[in-house]
């Protein structure tokens, strides 16, 4: 993963000893460092973006965790000790025991982010990634108006990740 930021401006970010093992507490060596761990936790949205990665849409996908399944995972992330969990997907909101999963990951002392399209970011919603600790919320844009919402494949989409920006800005 990059930052843009620090590559374009030269200005150190939080996160850049996760990134790039280096100043914060970052551990000495590459033996003692664990990995950044990106869990797409389902393959559904619900949108239709034109360069999905996964080809995802509003259907239901074979082959998802049980939530049995999603809490062994999440003990097994804890008790190794990674640095950071990033939920992604599809659209990691609409996994029906997303809230749960960020709920429980949190429990475990997982450092959570979320990469997420934001239109099912509700003030509820965003209240309770403050509640749990989420370090970090990633909201994706492609353009402005109508540009986002042609590659997102739905009207009103660029309105809705940014009532989810403001949601989390509140």
């Amino acid at each position: 993963m990059l930052n843009l930021t620090r590559l374009w401006t030269g200005h150190t970010q939080p996160a850049d000893h996760l990134r790039y093992g280096m100043g914060g507490n970052a551990p000495a060596t590459a033996r003692a460092r664990k990995p950044i761990v990106v869990w797409n936790i389902t393959r559904t949205c619900n949108l239709r973006c034109i360069h999905c990665y996964s080809d995802s849409e509003a259907a239901n996908y074979p082959g998802e965790l049980t939530w049995k399944q999603m809490e062994s995972v999440v003990d097994d992330l804890a008790d190794y000790q990674v640095p950071g969990l990033l939920l992604s997907g599809g659209e990691p909101l609409v996994h029906p025991r997303f809230d749960d999963l960020i709920e429980y990951a949190s429990g475990k002392g997982l450092r959570l982010t979320i990469s997420t399209n934001g239109t099912r970011i509700t003030a509820e919603r965003a209240r309770r990634f403050k509640e749990l600790g989420l370090a970090y919320v990633g909201i994706s844009l492609d353009g402005i108006g109508a540009i986002h919402d042609h590659f997102r494949g739905r009207a009103g989409a660029f309105d809705d990740a940014v009532r989810g920006f403001r949601h989390c800005h509140e």
